[in-house]
């Protein structure tokens, strides 16, 4: 592969940031397999040198003006309606104080996105438990620990209202590691009250604009 200039190098991440951006928010890809793909559309099937990628940072930037631009009349009612979901789930599930995560915690939520939400337990069992008795159905999997190097945390996965809905369980020692502040001091994780706040900014700026508040 010939050697790019700084800018050239800059220009073909930025590129594969828009396609990626894309995928993400029309196809409901997750942020790896839309960044592989997006390189290999513009660059070929070739080794993929590393700088040619963008970051998931500058990847969630370019989803977010792909939804202005090509949403703005439908992805914060969405937002909103997932939001409103999630908190539903978490007030249920107080007892293993759960956290929002993901896109529908940063805004970025569409058509195709589930929620995600990060749980502290004494006992991952003491989960499977309560969604049993109340006749939830879930399937199990494993998903990738916050802290990156840690081992995967066991995921329970279930329908709620007709949307997809995932849980990581994780230990309650976990739960300091979790309350430190993301890289850039971007929020990584929100409790209910949190949450509950975003919705109420929501809706008091859908009134502000004379907007019907969704039932």
């Amino acid at each position: 592969m010939p050697m790019n200039t700084p800018s050239e190098t800059e220009s073909l991440r930025e590129e594969i940031a828009i396609a990626a951006a894309r995928m993400i928010a029309e196809d409901g890809a997750d942020y790896g397999s839309a960044k592989r793909r997006a390189a290999k559309q513009i660059l070929g099937d070739v080794r993929v040198r590393g700088d040619y990628l963008p970051d998931n940072a500058q990847i969630e930037l370019e989803v977010r003006a792909h939804q202005a631009l090509f949403f703005g009349d439908t992805q914060p009612a969405r937002l909103l309606h997932l939001r409103r979901v999630a908190a539903e789930i978490m007030a249920r599930l107080a007892p293993f104080s759960p956290y929002l995560t993901g896109a529908v915690l940063n805004g970025t939520a569409g058509e195709h996105s589930e929620i995600h939400l990060q749980l502290f337990a004494e006992s991952t069992k003491d989960v499977t438990v309560y969604l049993m008795d109340r006749n939830i159905l879930f399937d199990a999997s494993e998903s990738a620990h916050f802290k990156g190097r840690s081992a995967p945390v066991e995921t329970l996965s279930f329908l709620w209202k007709h949307e997809g809905v995932h849980l990581a369980l994780y230990d309650v020692d976990d739960l300091r590691g979790a309350l430190k502040g993301g890289t850039g001091g971007k929020i990584e994780r929100m409790a209910l009250d949190g949450v509950l706040a975003l919705i109420a900014d929501s809706e008091h700026a859908n009134d502000d604009q004379g907007e019907p508040d969704e039932t």
